[in-house]
């Protein structure tokens, strides 16, 4: 990292920030300590612990890391932090069709793109002044949601997501660490006052109080995680691929940039991807969190898909799913035909029960048979 000698004035340097983030696109941006964020490293302890984090690595590997911007930076002195929006650019999914899935908004592409060039134009404005600079970007050495509320770029919704004045929680965040000592900007006084629609909206239940997620209910947490999606959930997967946007569509905040996403966008062909070879697959969706790169997780999430939203002209595609080396893709194949139902579908069903070799996916499809397997 560079070091400028001759320092320049923080006033000055604070207005170039402002006028690149501005020039980027940033709908809110403010500024805050390196502090630790006192009260996060013991509630993400909590998670973890209560197994309320649903396995989930970022920053519920390390909390006392994550919640303290100095155990990671012990230079630093304070944390420039951004929301760029990814609305209305993200589109819609539209209606769902039979053979499709949907994306979730915030993963149609690589919406951190922009904000990573706007969030490095800072730490450019911090070099030439003379300061250290580090930009994170879904870093898990930082909770950015702590750091966003703090330096007032937004509140804390009851989703757990942080709520940005004009954008709601259609924003993705990001920092800049730094040894500058900016002024901090105050936190908003600002919250969801009585509204609770993101709590009956989410289909699984996963928002268990007032900001507090389980993850191991919550269908975007389930659709990037490793492991068979638990049965009782597959029905409410529905037609989603990755990701899931529900609680954000019912917050009100949200609503003006809701309503000029009307593009067309994030729907996916079910069977162009459960077609393709792995290689074509991650090229896809290169921006994806997918556990080791794998595309058989994606796989997984598209058989679920089929069975929830493909109906009879699914079977041949299932069946042949069926004789898959992964008998993790195999169980969720026999789940799917269950759903299915039809003759061909029980029929597959028959085959799988009497004669797989794993006793899981054979256990499913005697479940499907018997229709017996919750869903």
């Amino acid at each position: 990292m560079r070091v400028v000698a001759l320092r320049s004035p923080i006033v000055d340097v604070t207005s170039r920030i402002s006028e690149a983030l501005g020039r980027h696109g940033c709908t809110a941006h403010g500024f805050t300590t390196a502090d630790p964020f006192a009260e996060m490293g013991p509630r993400l302890e909590d998670a973890v612990a209560s197994g309320r984090s649903g396995g989930l690595p970022f920053t519920f590997r390390e909390p006392r890391t994550s919640s303290d911007p100095k155990a990671s930076f012990p230079w630093a002195r304070s944390i420039v932090v951004a929301a760029m929006p990814y609305l209305p650019g993200a589109g819609m999914p539209g209606t769902a069709r039979p053979g499709t899935a949907r994306i979730a908004r915030f993963a149609t592409r690589d919406h951190y793109e922009p904000l990573r060039h706007a969030l490095h134009e800072v730490a450019q404005v911090l070099f030439d002044s003379g300061f250290r600079a580090e930009v994170l970007v879904d870093d898990s050495r930082l909770v950015d949601r702590a750091a966003a509320v703090r330096a007032g770029v937004g509140w804390s919704g009851r989703s757990t997501l942080v709520l940005v004045p004009g954008a709601g929680p259609w924003v993705l965040l990001g920092s800049v660490i730094t040894d500058a000592d900016l002024e901090p900007s105050a936190e908003m006084r600002r919250g969801c006052g009585t509204c609770t629609a993101c709590i009956p909206a989410c289909p699984t239940g996963a928002i268990i109080a007032p900001g507090v997620l389980d993850a191991r209910r919550c269908l975007s947490a389930i659709l990037q995680s490793p492991g068979w999606i638990p049965a009782e959930i597959r029905t409410a997967v529905g037609d989603r691929l990755y990701g899931c946007d529900d609680c954000l569509d019912a917050c009100p905040p949200g609503d003006r940039l809701l309503a000029l996403a009307t593009n067309p966008v994030g729907r996916v062909d079910v069977y162009a991807l459960l077609g393709s070879d792995d290689a074509a697959l991650r090229a896809s969706v290169p921006h994806f969190y997918v556990p080791r790169n794998e595309g058989r997780w994606l796989r997984r999430n598209a058989l679920v898909v089929l069975g929830n939203t493909g109906g009879p002209g699914s079977v041949g595609v299932l069946a042949g799913y069926s004789g898959h080396r992964d008998p993790m893709l195999r169980g969720h194949a026999a789940w799917s035909l269950g759903q299915v139902g039809d003759a061909r579908a029980k029929a597959v069903l028959r085959r799988i029960a009497g004669s797989d070799p794993d006793e899981q996916v054979a256990a499913e499809a005697t479940a499907a048979l018997d229709g017996t397997l919750p869903g």
